[in-house]
């Protein structure tokens, strides 16, 4: 065997043995989406249940099904979740703690453009848990579908213990850790996670026709997650020389790839490359991406800087939203003062999309919630602000879009009622003139 054979065979345990270097006390970081990796979170659950470790934190962003093991209100006494982004399990886990009596998952407010450096510096975090592909010849595991925060995270940990799957993609772009880093292998040859898309109804279809009108050949895109942005991507297949600069890589932007829609000829940075920081879909996706020279995934504090993002020109951002207020103020992270998913790169791509010679920022939602029921453009805010009034600049739903850009208070509040659904704007004007400059 070879020196770096040795030191692998060295490092190579079975998950029971991996978690079980992890002290009582750890501050945890674990793998965002598909990167959360099975055996390690089933064995550490497995150790919490026997009392075998406690007073652990574990900090992520979006959570899988990977991650239902050790995200229990059981085990909370002996693993601390803390997410930095709210998934379908948090809203689940915090509606089980509401009925018990017990706080909700706690949350660490962050852009995803900083999670690297709050997780790596201001969190110090003690060990890395993630899944990577096999080692390569240069002795490297490749992140695959999520370079994110966990590049960071594996240049600072005092642990890092890997999950290898060969059924994770290889990718290139800067997104491997070498051996040397490692702490601990674990290999669990099982099929990756898939997530599967968002049903697409009528109104994401009438949304996405309207924002598939801004976008221009040779234009850079960024789609967020859900219906809305997928709806989008539909609605482009007769465009030609666009690029691809977005935090999250889907289907249907590899699909855009496949039929030559996407070939980022155009792009001002990574021309002839679609850069990405995370991966989220079906197998296909992944196979898509194993070794594919035309894609790279790169970290988040860089993939989600917006003066990288306006690097690009003419970049077009998509993200879908919760409510927004008659002045153009966004909440994409609240439902009934309830975390419902957090900030995540909105703003870093509304402020990158701005600032990039012809590029256009845009936020979408339904005009309604709630089966019908309440509006989503408000006269006023229930959660926080994630995307500021003064950064806002179009807004879009199936009845509608507007450029708030150079739009006085007065004006925005019109132009928002405009695109607000029939039943709620006579209630919507009566509120605009009660509270503030008239429309």
């Amino acid at each position: 065997m070879t020196r770096q054979a040795d030191r692998y065979a060295a490092r190579t345990m079975t998950a029971e043995a991996a978690v079980g270097l992890i002290p009582s006390g750890a501050r945890i970081v674990m793998g965002l989406a598909v990167a959360g990796p099975p055996a390690l979170l089933r064995a550490l659950a497995d150790r919490a249940e026997r009392g075998l470790v406690e007073g652990l934190s574990l900090y992520y962003l979006l959570a899988s099904a990977n991650a239902a093991p050790v995200l229990r209100n059981e085990l909370r006494h002996r693993i601390r979740p803390v997410s930095l982004f709210h998934s379908a399990i948090e809203r689940k886990l915090d509606q089980e703690a509401a009925r018990f009596g017990l706080p909700p998952t706690d949350f660490l407010p962050t852009a995803f453009s900083q999670a690297p450096d709050v997780l790596s510096r201001q969190v110090d975090a003690d060990v890395l848990l993630t899944t990577v592909s096999p080692m390569d010849e240069e002795g490297c595991f490749s992140l695959g579908t999520n370079a994110d925060y966990a590049l960071a995270v594996s240049r600072t940990a005092r642990q890092v213990i890997l999950e290898v799957n060969p059924a994770m993609p290889r990718t290139p772009g800067n997104c491997r850790i070498p051996l040397e880093r490692v702490t601990a292998i674990v290999e669990n040859p099982t099929p990756l996670l898939e997530i599967p898309p968002a049903a697409i109804r009528e109104k994401d279809i009438m949304i996405g026709r309207l924002i598939a009108d801004l976008v221009d050949d040779g234009a850079c895109l960024q789609m967020g997650i859900g219906a809305l942005p997928d709806a989008v991507c539909a609605a482009l297949e007769d465009r030609r020389h666009l690029g691809i600069h977005t935090e999250l890589m889907t289907p249907r932007l590899a699909s855009l790839m496949r039929q030559g829609v996407v070939d980022n000829s155009r792009k001002t940075i990574h021309r002839g490359r679609a850069v990405f920081t995370f991966a989220a879909g079906d197998r296909a996706l992944y196979d898509f991406l194993d070794n594919n020279p035309d894609c790279e995934a790169h970290p988040v504090d860089y993939v989600n800087n917006p003066s990288v993002i306006a690097q690009n020109d003419n970049m077009v951002s998509v993200n879908a939203t919760l409510e927004v207020d008659l002045q153009g103020a966004c909440n994409s992270e609240c439902v009934a003062g309830r975390q419902y998913s957090g900030a995540g790169g909105q703003l870093d791509f509304v402020r990158g999309a701005s600032a990039s010679k012809g590029g256009k920022s845009i936020i979408a939602c339904h005009s309604t919630a709630a089966n019908g029921t309440a509006s989503r453009i408000v006269s006023r805010l229930s959660g926080p602000v994630t995307t500021p009034r003064n950064d806002v600049q179009y807004v879009a739903t199936e009845f509608g879009i507007v450029n708030l850009r150079g739009l006085s208070l007065a004006e925005r509040a019109k132009a928002l009622i405009g695109i607000a659904h029939p039943d709620f704007r006579e209630a919507l004007e009566r509120e605009a003139f009660a509270s503030g400059p008239r429309p």
